[in-house]
């Protein structure tokens, strides 16, 4: 059958379209079923040159006073289209969601309905744990709640176009998207025989071809604010063909491509992948770099990772050009996998047999494959967040950072702590605050200044968060949205001071090899002086340890850890033979002994373990252990290392308790896993979890559970027997670990699954740890400030037995000025 023309068709049918309003579906109770008004009806009219599709006719009428769509307001309408013959019968009806905004460019910057929004963003494959790339509906459903959930307002499609429902769904959450050719070539440089794709006449229809059909296909989706040339692919007249016919096709949008430098003419935006913080820096700074810096790739999260992602976003939130990037990236990419053993585990590269593989290299998310968020991505959410709040010269700024919202819709509550414990907590009624606006106050002034007045805590800290009074289409009433914890000022100076002694006499006796000190029937400590260590420990009769307590210097190396081949951090702790390190005492000697203390002085040695083929002293220490008849143990550390070391993983002890002291509670930074360089979401405050809850289940295994700026922590058994451990003196908060699984083990196995509990509890008190580093994966960067040089250091920490009467803060007070 003859097609008939466009003119005959339109002569023998109608096309009516409508607009209509979405904003009752969804009120504060829940969904309407209220029919949608109709806003604007549409005429079909000739046009004059065919845009974006209409080859010769386009729907036009006039919409007053619209409600525009941002991914802080995802406001959408369903527009209508209906065909019907001459008489009015209708035949055909289908509909589609639609939003209204601008996206436009200014020096140095992208704007979305005039306004420079920033991107808080994460990259995002396809992926599901059971079924692969294969898209399921209610997986990304869930994807979109979380990145709510976490502040995330934008996603990049790494790196192709992605199922056609994800595009609607983030038309309607609001989240602001890169929408990305398939088009990668990474590793083709390496065939330098052959001319490379991008600079191939050859390639161009087929290069052409992806973007055209990207844009023709999705071109109707609000959320899109820009398309990419693709990942990766290199840089040649290709990409100029490319970037040109979008550019004329569609220029209501911007266009994005990484490749060939990240600054070329083919892109509007500056988007480099893991450029570090003074880079961009530097970009953004440069007068005669117009355009918007955006990462398309940043913080690269694999593993135990995204250390000082903080850093990055103190410069983006002050530095004019800086407007946000993409973390690399959303969710591990591993698959569920039942084992011959029957165990169920995240499968990675080489766990099916395949050849080559890249082996964990599909691990890079802030999730676990089944949507479970990795401890990072409480950091994410804390750098994202719209609330800004901080304390200086006497006067509270709370920043409204919404470019489209006001802070009506929010709920402000604030809680002040002493020492950890919470002292007060209630609302806090603030004027709404404009976007980008902010409200100021004097401290003093506020509801918590009479709790910090008649607190005699030697550290007072304030805590101020927003949450939702009302439910969106995405979260629910009473969510998070910010939290912020900032230090009041002190009340008066710490100067911290020896801990108050007892009258309580003590014995010590020598049987062997051990020192044996006792208080009768109330504690006992066995110090083995071949092995120049307290090893044994009871209190009431009850064990608390056996084994030695000793200097530790090593971890187990994380994925950022290994990055880097032979200039990694972990193969120059190998070549250093770190993780070989035998401590042998060259020196044991009682300084002083009344019957009310003993003070018993170690001098380590530490070299590579016998057997090894090196034998230089790698460290030297000298510990003290002050044992007091109340049962208080003052032990003082000097370690000096080896000059030639390479950057230390840790400096601090080690000692293994008795699996029944499973209930660990801390003074310090948590709830959550948190070290040296990632730690600006976690308050601090008294947290308690038991053993099994401190671990954190990476995929691959390696350091992991750590929680830092720790002032005591206490391990006790059911019946509330255990140790209690401190900093003491002037030594600055420690790190702190409690893992059924040993340093050893961690670093042995490959998987989560294939991980076996000790015998007892490894704990580790850090001085000094390592940053986890995270501006990418494959070289040493941790940030200069968060590593841990060969150099001299020395701390105190105070030890002592504790039983369900004791009170914690009560010894804690007893070495700090009353």
């Amino acid at each position: 059958m003859q097609e008939s023309s466009k003119d005959l068709v339109l002569s023998n049918f109608v096309i009516e379209a409508a607009v209509y309003s979405t904003k009752n579906w969804y009120n504060s109770e829940g969904f309407s079923s209220e029919l949608s008004p109709k806003v604007a009806n549409l005429t079909l009219n000739p046009s004059p040159s065919p845009v974006l599709g209409f080859h010769g006719y386009l729907l036009e009428g006039k919409l007053d006073s619209p409600n525009l769509w941002s991914a802080e307001q995802p406001n959408v309408y369903i527009l209508v289209l209906t065909l019907k013959d001459t008489s009015g019968k209708v035949l055909d009806s289908e509909s589609s969601i639609v939003g209204i905004r601008q996206v436009s460019k200014a020096f140095k910057q992208l704007l979305v309905n005039g306004h420079p929004v920033v991107i808080k963003g994460v990259n995002r494959h396809e992926h599901h744990p059971r079924v692969g790339k294969t898209n399921i509906e209610s997986c990304m459903v869930k994807d979109l709640i979380l990145m709510k959930e976490y502040n995330i307002n934008a996603v990049r499609n790494s790196h192709y176009p992605q199922h056609p429902r994800w595009y609607e769904l983030c038309d309607l959450f609001g989240m602001y998207m890169i929408d990305e050719a398939n088009i990668e070539t990474h590793g083709f440089d390496l065939s330098g025989h052959l001319k490379h794709p991008a600079k191939e006449p050859s390639w161009a229809a087929a290069m052409l071809d992806r973007v055209v059909g990207m844009v023709e296909r999705d071109k109707n989706h609000t959320c899109i604010i820009s398309w990419s040339l693709g990942n990766e692919a290199g840089y040649g007249p290709n990409h100029s063909a490319m970037a040109g016919w979008i550019r004329e096709k569609d220029p209501s949008r911007l266009v994005h491509y990484e490749g060939g430098g990240s600054r070329t003419s083919s892109t509007d935006i500056v988007c480099p992948m893991y450029m570090r913080v003074w880079d961009i820096v530097k970009i953004a700074l440069d007068q005669n770099e117009s355009r918007p810096l955006i990462l398309c790739e940043y913080q690269h999260a694999m593993g135990n990772s995204n250390g000082n992602i903080d850093e990055y976003w103190e410069a983006i939130d002050n530095t004019f050009g800086l407007q946000g990037g993409f973390i690399w990236d959303w969710v591990d990419q591993g698959l569920l996998k039942l084992g011959s053993d029957g165990i169920k585990r995240w499968a990675y590269g080489g766990d099916f047999g395949d050849q080559p593989n890249d082996l964990n290299f599909c691990l890079n998310g802030l999730i676990w494959p089944d949507r479970t968020p990795h401890p990072a991505l409480h950091e994410v959410k804390y750098c994202y967040q719209p609330i800004k709040v901080s304390l200086t010269d006497g006067t509270i700024k709370v920043a409204n950072t919404y470019f489209f919202h006001t802070t009506e819709e929010l709920e402000f509550s604030w809680t002040i702590h002493g020492d950890g414990l919470k002292l007060g907590s209630g609302g806090l009624s603030i004027p709404v605050i404009k976007p980008q606006n902010s409200f100021d106050m004097e401290w003093k002034s506020g509801p918590w200044f009479s709790f910090w007045n008649d607190s005699n805590a030697g550290e007072l800290f304030l805590t101020i968060t927003a949450k939702l009074l009302n439910p969106t289409r995405s979260l629910e009433a009473g969510h998070l949205v910010s939290s912020t914890q900032i230090p009041l000022p002190a009340k008066r100076q710490i100067i911290p001071q020896a801990i108050k002694k007892t009258d309580t006499i003590i014995t010590c006796e020598t049987i062997g090899d051990y020192i044996k000190i006792s208080q009768q029937e109330s504690w006992e400590l066995m110090i083995n002086v071949r092995k120049g260590a307290i090893e044994g420990w009871k209190i009431q009769g009850v064990l608390l340890m056996n084994e030695a307590i000793l200097p530790c210097f090593w971890r187990a190396p994380t994925d950022n850890d290994k990055g880097g081949g032979d200039s990694s951090y972990f193969s120059r702790w190998q070549a250093a033979q770190l993780d070989n390190v035998e401590f042998l005492v060259e020196s044991c000697s009682v300084t002083s002994i009344t019957d009310k203390s003993v003070e018993i002085e170690f001098i380590y040695v530490g070299s590579p373990a016998s057997g090894s083929s090196k034998s230089e002293a790698l460290f030297k220490v000298n510990v003290t252990y002050l044992i007091y008849g109340s049962g208080n143990i003052i032990t003082n550390w000097f370690v000096e290392p080896n000059s030639d070391l390479p950057p230390l993983p840790r400096v601090g002890i080690e000692f293994h308790i008795e699996k029944t002291l499973d209930r660990v509670k801390w003074y310090g930074k948590g709830p959550f896993e948190c070290y040296p360089d990632r730690k600006s979401a976690a308050h601090v405050a008294i947290y308690e979890h038991n053993v099994g809850d401190m671990h954190v289940p990476y995929i691959v295994p390696g350091e992991s559970g750590g929680r830092t700026d720790v002032r005591w922590v206490t391990f006790q058994n059911k019946d509330g027997v255990g140790i209690y451990a401190s900093t003491y003196g002037s030594s600055s908060p420690m790190q702190m670990n409690a893992s059924y699984y040993t340093t050893s083990e961690l670093h042995r196995a490959t998987h989560e699954e294939d991980l076996i509990k000790g015998q007892n509890i490894e704990v580790h008190l850090d001085h000094k740890h390592m940053g986890l580093a995270g501006d990418d994966s494959w070289t040493p960067c941790v940030h200069d400030k968060y590593l841990i040089p060969p150099q001299p250091y020395s701390f105190s920490l105070r030890l002592c037995p504790i039983t369900a009467g004791t009170s914690i803060l009560d010894i804690y007070k007893d070495q700090l000025p009353c």
